[in-house]
């Protein structure tokens, strides 16, 4: 069964806001541009940026629910983040030249009881994804509507923080995509693996606070993955509209 690309999504900072593309160029064996450039390392980290680190190593949402109401937007010839909070001033930095007024901006949004930020990393050309492979994640809005449904009420995207929407497939289709390469536009990916998800998804993007059972939604089905990571193998444009469907 084929679909469609819905809308493209990139994450500059790790757990630190989302922003939508118009469109996205995919380059092979690399994350999607822009996402997920760098990542907030807490004071209990050993990540250094000199390599990737598993998720326990940054700050996130799954331990600090008000960052899910965080929206970004990254100027890449400027090489600044644009972050807006509705608790908090726009910030406007340099994340490699600024990293304290990021620290700065957050520290408010953060739990008392966990640690704290402590500096920003990055890894060139490797976006900070929770996989240890550089990912894409796939997300289909049937998939979706079926939480939705299983919930009772409508729940925002941005819960599932994924880089390509897709509509017009079956509800949990993709996880049949699982060892099958799929093209998207002029890209070829593989699928590698699902999305196992955590309690960041309970928060709404919109307010930071925990509404959801999100976890206990997907119980239902016998799991708690939503969406599915896949590598590109042949770069190419991607955009809105463009066809998706495994080969």
């Amino acid at each position: 069964m084929s679909g469609t690309v819905a809308s493209l999504w990139r994450h500059p900072i790790k757990s630190h806001g989302r922003e939508e593309v118009d469109a996205v160029t995919l380059v092979a064996g690399r994350t999607m541009p822009g996402d997920r450039v760098w990542a907030v390392a807490h004071d209990a980290s050993q990540a250094t940026g000199a390599a990737w680190a598993s998720c326990v190593n940054f700050t996130r949402v799954a331990k600090a629910p008000a960052l899910m109401a965080v929206t970004a937007r990254y100027d890449e010839a400027a090489g600044t983040v644009t972050l807006t909070h509705p608790a908090r001033t726009t910030l406007a930095f340099d994340p490699d030249a600024e990293p304290e007024a990021l620290l700065d901006w957050v520290a408010p949004l953060m739990p008392a009881d966990r640690a704290a930020p402590a500096r920003i990393v990055r890894v060139p050309g490797r976006g900070m994804t929770d996989s240890d492979f550089p990912s894409v994640t796939l997300c289909n809005l049937a998939s979706h509507r079926a939480v939705e449904q299983r919930i009772g009420r409508p729940l925002s995207i941005h819960r599932w923080r994924g880089n390509i929407w897709m509509d017009g497939l079956a509800p949990w289709e993709e996880f049949d995509w699982i060892g099958r390469e799929v093209q998207l536009g002029d890209a070829v990916l593989r699928v590698r693996e699902r999305t196992d998800r955590c309690l960041a998804t309970a928060a709404n993007p919109e307010t930071g606070r925990r509404d959801a059972d999100t976890l206990g939604a997907l119980d239902s089905w016998g799991h708690r993955d939503f969406s599915v990571r896949a590598e590109v193998l042949r770069g190419g444009a991607v955009g809105p509209g463009d066809r998706v469907a495994p080969l």
